[in-house]
Parts: C-alpha cells; structure tokens; sequence
C-alpha cells in the first residue's frame, strides 16, 4: 500500500462512500421499476460504480 496522507485517506473516504450511495441508489431505483430498459441502464450504471468503489479500495490494501 501506498503512504497516504491524512488529506489523501478522507478524500478517499468520502469518495468510497459516495460510490457506495450511488451503488445503493441505482440498484434501488433497477428494483422499483417495471421497464426492463430503465432497470437494465440502473443495473449497469450501479456496476460500474461498484467497480469504480473496488478500484478505490484498491488504494487501501
């Protein structure tokens, strides 16, 4: 793992929690609708913010 500062570990943070309430809004919003292209693109949308939150824990191991 990289030394990262204090500054660096609370961006971090906030950007992990930031992917994580994206995550939990778009897969949300995929259970609550009825039309299979709006649940497709909410499903997709909250992969990729997964993947960016995986790629930004990366930084802490």
């Amino acid at each position: 793992m990289a030394n990262l500062t204090t500054k660096e570990l609370a961006a971090l943070e906030d950007q992990l929690n930031f992917e994580h309430v994206c995550v939990c809004k778009y897969q949300a919003a995929a259970a609550e609708t009825q039309e299979n292209t709006l649940r497709d693109c909410f499903n997709k949308h909250a992969g990729q913010h997964q993947q960016s939150f995986n790629t930004l824990l990366t930084f802490l191991k």
